[in-house]
């Protein structure tokens, strides 16, 4: 069994391990793949696993041994899976490793904007404090949880994280979600888009990106915020238009934007967030703590061994 990794490097730079994949077959593992290198590395394998890496129609149609391909990642746009299904391919992903970081992250970014750590450690390494002439000082605004409401858009596995954190925080929790009223958890209220967004202190974004919730916060669900509102992205990039939360920033129609996710990864310099001194964005490692790649990789190999034994998980 010949397997190929087309892009390791993002879930695995090397702390990590593929025995998994050695004890089923030949492996080769290539750190990244360009789109003009794909079909060559891939060609004669039975299985494939890629993280960014894409594997279209016409990738798939020129790849006559492929049996499976196994996505790292819980996102799976980037095979066709028509496609493969049509020539008799397995499509497998990676489900639900990640909620407990990206809720982290979620809250990492709120305590940035509210509580300034990182900024007040900069400014003391550089003397601030010991010049200071009383025992302590801020010149930002310091912002406490408790009573605030957080509006949650999309309450599934890491939506429903983020709600428990929230409300262990002290946060009233709205949330917009197809569950309905009676069956959600406790302490969290269903509410309708405009009524979360008018509502809210805080928005945060955990919805699956489709036709219809592509740009869904653009400069006119942005002008039904607060201007002292904090929204916060660590679903999909395009679920925001970038150009309408940097507008949306600099008028002051919301305070601060936190994302761990833009629409272009990595973004183009000129992406008018990297500008907004209240745009704090970190590069999409939400999901990359070391805890959550072991169990990514875990339920790679497992989903592979599961597949070969006949008996299926997590397809796609």
């Amino acid at each position: 069994m010949k397997i190929v990794i087309l892009d390791s490097y993002g879930a695995n730079p090397g702390d990590l391990s593929w025995d998994g994949l050695k004890e089923i077959g030949e492996l080769t593992v290539y750190d990244r793949t360009k789109p003009e290198e794909t079909l060559a590395r891939a060609a004669g394998a039975d299985i494939v696993l890629t993280n960014k890496v894409v594997l279209g129609r016409k990738e798939i149609e020129q790849l006559p041994c492929l049996k499976y391909i196994g996505v790292l990642a819980t996102g799976y746009n980037v095979v066709d899976t028509e496609a493969a299904h049509k020539h008799g391919i397995a499509v497998t992903n990676v489900p639900a490793y990640s909620t407990e970081s990206v809720a982290q992250m979620v809250f990492a970014h709120l305590l940035t904007v509210t509580n300034r750590t990182e900024h007040y450690a900069i400014q003391n390494r550089e003397g601030r404090w010991s010049r200071n002439p009383d025992f302590c000082y801020w010149d930002t605004p310091l912002t406490e949880l408790a009573g605030k409401t957080f509006g949650i858009v999309g309450l599934g596995n890491i939506g429903k994280r983020v709600a428990e954190i929230a409300l262990a925080f002290g946060l009233k929790v709205k949330a917009l979600t197809s569950k309905t009223a009676d069956a959600l958890p406790a302490g969290i209220e269903k509410a309708t888009m405009e009524q979360l967004l008018a509502a809210a202190d805080i928005v945060s974004l955990h919805c699956p990106l489709t036709d219809t919730t592509r740009h869904m916060i653009n400069a006119e669900t942005l002008r039904l915020m607060k201007p002292t509102a904090v929204l916060i992205n660590t679903g999909r990039g395009p679920l925001v238009s970038d150009a309408d939360v940097a507008k949306a920033l600099e008028t002051g129609t919301i305070a601060a934007y936190c994302a761990d996710v833009v629409t272009e990864e990595p973004p183009k310099a000129d992406n008018p967030l990297l500008s907004q001194p209240h745009a704090y964005l970190t590069p999409h490692i939400a999901w990359a703590t070391r805890e959550a790649r072991i169990r990514l990789l875990d339920i790679a190999v497992s989903n592979v061994k599961a597949w070969m034994e006949q008996r299926p998980q997590n397809m796609v």
